[in-house]
């Protein structure tokens, strides 16, 4: 990923937060088979010890990219945050100059890191109970796999595999405008906040 040292984002505890918030992303392996991405939900977890922590995700055992990933190891976890048109019509200096041209606003964090799958039936149920409370903590009435019956999980378990990946690499871009004077910054920042589509909206909350 291209990324010109006004667009990095090199904050650890920010790209974690920002794979956390952005968790269904983009698990990409490039072999001698040629080039494959699967979308799936991840879970990322970070110990103590000043790494970057592990991706965890599973895969279907008839989705035999399992297979290549045991293989290669190599793997990229690609997470896209909001992204969002940005038109000159929003830079007061285009009034001044009129030397502006439209661009695009998002957020984007790669992964690059060696993978091992898990078949392991506890280390499974694990990841399955952490990736399912991430989503239902915060609900009222929040369900868990517990809920299900036993025999019915360990059935569709038994059709699963575990990836897990140590990350070893992580590249953080948030392009924001900051590359542009503070005035336009401003009027794109409510110019976004005035378009219908919420990823236009929730991107305004990057522009400082």
């Amino acid at each position: 990923m291209y990324v010109p040292n006004h667009f990095k984002e090199d904050d650890v505890a920010k790209l974690q937060q920002y794979i956390r918030d952005y968790s269904f992303g983009l698990l990409v392996i490039a072999d001698d088979e040629g080039i494959e991405v699967n979308h799936v939900p991840f879970y990322l977890s970070i110990e103590d010890n000043g790494s970057y922590g592990a991706l965890q995700c599973h895969l279907a055992r008839s989705n035999r990219v399992w297979q290549r990933i045991e293989s290669s190891r190599s793997v990229l976890a690609v997470f896209q945050g909001p992204d969002a048109y940005v038109s000159p019509s929003w830079y007061p200096t285009k009034a001044e100059t009129g030397r502006v041209v439209p661009t695009w606003n998002y957020l984007a964090v790669h992964a690059e890191g060696c993978a091992k799958v898990v078949q392991d039936s506890v280390w499974l149920h694990k990841h399955l109970c952490q990736l399912t409370n991430q989503h239902e903590r915060n609900r009222v009435d929040p369900w868990t796999v517990d809920d299900a019956p036993k025999d019915y999980t360990e059935g569709l378990m038994r059709g699963i595999v575990g990836i897990e990946i140590k990350i070893e690499k992580l590249t953080g871009k948030l392009k924001s405008s900051q590359n542009q004077p503070e005035c336009n910054q401003l009027g794109v920042k409510v110019g976004l906040k005035g378009e219908i589509a919420v990823n236009a909206s929730a991107m305004s909350q990057f522009i400082s």
